[in-house]
């Protein structure tokens, strides 16, 4: 039997605060997640001082909800929403303050901005963007990578970039540099290890600073590599940033069909164009025999685009090197692989149709 959301909100809202209410009435929990029976959330405390003094609550909480059946490990953490959380080294400045932005805005020297998107995770979606930004830039274009997903970023990893970002002036940041791709990342500005824990405020500022207080130069594309879902990243992104297309990212499997569905329709509420779809993990070729496995489903994703009437734009399968070439950073576009060659096609493809 698994906890629910349901059952967690009523233990919590029984624990009663000493200024009066209780943890849910006030408004006090955040980011409960619950996952194999591990339950995680935040207690978000209105001061440092507050916090401070909610410890034995929290440790009460912990304790409530470890008591429910199906709960496997609990974790909670204290905060206070008046705790300075901006982005280590990106500093205020420069980019619109003081101002009420009109509407959404290009960024200087940026032509072109592309955002890969999926519905959920674990589809594939970081190592598309990674590989796209170097097969682009490997057919002579000028290519940024913005690793737009704060709380699990991936690109420093898969792009083999590591180190700090230089900012001589104190408020721009210097991108870091990989295979001919200028890239930023929350990965190159936190402890990896550390867990990034801000509200959406949060996030709408250090997406946009990333945006706008880094030294780009002069780009033809840059490809923003997504949070799965429709949260507020890409509300953020969608509301402030003149957005070129969008690239749906899915497995055929159909549980991850029905969640690409809603980014697609999210990117269409927004008014952002979309250039196609593409089906990763299409299929598995036994490298011994040959024989072709379709693990999560063959087709799905095509079906989906002849659907809605839009292009498919790339069919690609499992493949063991590119997840050794991404884990190693050497994304498989910098090889001469068939993969390598599929990278290189959906570049082509999007040069020849003048979106780059």
């Amino acid at each position: 039997m698994s906890v629910t959301l349901d059952q967690i909100q009523s233990v919590l809202s029984r624990l009663e605060l000493p200024d009066g209410g209780n943890l849910i009435s006030r408004d006090f929990v955040r980011a409960i997640t619950i996952e194999d029976g591990k339950v995680r959330f935040v207690i978000e405390a209105a001061s440092a001082d507050q916090a401070r003094m909610m410890e034995g609550l929290r440790q009460a909480a912990e304790r409530a909800v470890a008591a429910l059946p199906g709960v496997a490990s609990v974790s909670a953490m204290l905060t206070a929403h008046s705790q300075k959380s901006e982005p280590p080294q990106l500093k205020a400045g420069g980019h619109g303050h003081g101002q009420a932005q009109k509407g959404p805005e290009r960024i200087p020297g940026i032509k072109k901005i592309f955002l890969v998107g999926s519905g959920k995770g674990g589809v594939g979606k970081s190592t598309v963007s990674a590989n796209l930004a170097v097969a682009l830039a490997q057919a002579g274009k000028r290519v940024g990578l913005l690793d737009a997903d704060i709380y699990g970023p991936s690109q420093p990893r898969m792009m083999g970039a590591t180190g700090q970002p230089a900012s001589p002036d104190g408020k721009i940041l210097e991108p870091l540099r990989a295979h001919g791709v200028s890239i930023m990342s929350m990965g190159f500005l936190v402890d990896p290890d550390r867990a990034v824990i801000w509200r959406g405020p949060m996030l709408m500022s250090a997406m946009q600073q990333m945006l706008n207080q880094v030294a780009w130069g002069d780009l033809d594309v840059l490809v923003i590599d997504l949070p799965p879902g429709t949260g507020d990243v890409q509300l953020s992104l969608g509301q402030k940033t003149v957005i070129d297309g969008a690239i749906i990212v899915s497995t055929p499997q159909d549980v991850a069909l029905l969640d690409a569905r809603k980014a697609l329709d999210m990117f269409r509420s927004m008014k952002t164009p979309l250039v196609g779809l593409i089906e990763n993990m299409s299929m598995f070729i036994c490298p011994d025999c040959g024989s072709r496995h379709e693990i999560f489903g063959h087709g799905g994703v095509k079906a989906e685009a002849e659907r809605l009437g839009l292009p498919l734009l790339a069919t690609l399968p499992i493949d063991l090197q590119t997840r050794l070439g991404g884990d190693a950073g050497q994304p498989i576009a910098t090889g001469k692989s068939e993969m390598a060659k599929a990278y290189a096609d959906l570049a082509a493809r999007l040069i020849a149709e003048g979106r780059v």
